[in-house]
């Protein structure tokens, strides 16, 4: 579609607020009289119902999502093990070819990819299939 062919309305222009009484946004602005509202830098929380009690605080919780107690986990990938210089494989030496972050504690290692060399492998998870690779390749894995 190109600019001549937008269909007349379809764009309005900008609503001028605040320029006198005339134009029927004035002096309030559309803003009503004193309160929050009135106020810059004023936003709304979703689900507020103004002081009453909001309704997903009346729900009782149900269920349970185990989330709230997992711990974060890096994921590396064996394709991603040939960045690697050395051929021992634990967390310290992927935060330092930057595989994974400095701040992680915990890296599971997924058998996407193949492995061309053998290695030694001690992280904290590792997949079926990746320790299979890495056995077949000639290396060893330790949990």
């Amino acid at each position: 579609m190109k600019e001549h062919e937008i269909p007349s309305g379809a764009n309005r222009k900008k609503r001028c607020i605040g320029r006198g009484e005339g134009n029927g946004h004035g002096k309030t602005s559309g803003r009503g009289h004193k309160g929050a509202g009135a106020r810059a830098g004023y936003s709304l929380r979703a689900g507020f119902e103004g002081g009453q009690m909001p309704l997903f605080r009346k729900l009782p919780q149900r269920g349970f999502n185990r989330k709230r107690f997992q711990s974060p986990c890096a994921i590396v990938n064996l394709n991603d093990l040939e960045k690697l210089k050395t051929d021992k494989v634990d967390i310290t030496s992927l935060k330092e070819v930057g595989l994974i972050r400095s701040n992680s504690t915990h890296v599971k290692l997924l058998g996407t990819g193949k492995v061309t060399k053998a290695l030694v492998v001690s992280v904290d998870q590792i997949s079926k299939s990746a320790k299979d690779k890495i056995i077949a390749a000639g290396g060893s894995v330790s949990e």
